[in-house]
């Protein structure tokens, strides 16, 4: 447990700092419309080698919507638990702790919707879009792992196991899809990727404390 608590306070730190970097490190106006972008000749470089798909942001526009409406299926498992049990203590911490999550997991979304740290390359709906961290990987990422640990405390079937492959594979496939798409820098996904590794290191610690894990 403190090796966890640890990690945690480790991975705060490096999102923290990671963020920072890419708010003042090799920062030019070489973005879209001239707009500030950090790490700005890595970036830049990343996005010509790669250059824009089509194909993957349509696939990692539909897996962001199958991770949104994951997380009503396990709001309608809550308000299940809730009416059946006719108290909200009697609801399985787990699900609850897994509200609390989401909860924050969507307030950063739209906190760095509010505080624009740098633009995508590409337009959205012709209107310059807010960029970093990348809010498919983040939301994904959240949202995938953090299910796949709900679902081997509460739900322990073979189904389950399936399912908790499938969760991987979309998980996969967004981080990697929405790279290759060339919607958003590569600052962006690694951005999103420290960001979710570090929330849900801490709720993963979380689910230990409250089920008393050592």
């Amino acid at each position: 447990m403190k090796k966890k608590i640890i990690f945690s306070i480790l991975l705060v730190v490096l999102a923290i700092v990671f963020t920072i970097l890419v708010c003042n490190y090799d920062v030019k106006n070489v973005g879209l419309n001239d707009t500030r972008l950090g790490f700005s000749s890595l970036n830049k470089q990343v996005l010509e080698t790669i250059g824009e798909n089509s194909l993957c942001k349509t696939i990692t526009d539909v897996l962001g919507y199958f991770a949104l409406a994951l997380v009503g299926v396990y709001g309608l498992i809550g308000l299940y638990q809730l009416i059946k049990r006719k108290s909200i203590f009697k609801v399985d911490k787990e699900i609850i702790s897994l509200g609390v999550f989401y909860v924050v997991v969507l307030s950063l979304y739209v906190l760095f919707e509010k505080i624009i740290i740098n633009y995508r390359p590409v337009l959205e709906d012709g209107k310059l879009a807010a960029s970093f961290p990348s809010s498919h990987t983040l939301l994904t990422l959240c949202v995938c792992i953090s299910a796949i640990w709900i679902n081997r405390r509460l739900f322990k079937s073979d189904i389950t196991k399936i399912f908790n492959f499938l969760l991987i594979l979309v998980a996969f496939i967004t981080v990697i899809g929405r790279l290759l798409s060339g919607v958003h820098w590569f600052t962006d996904i690694i951005g999103g990727i420290i960001i979710s590794s570090a929330l849900l290191m801490i709720f993963n610690t979380t689910l230990d404390l409250i089920n008393g894990d050592k």
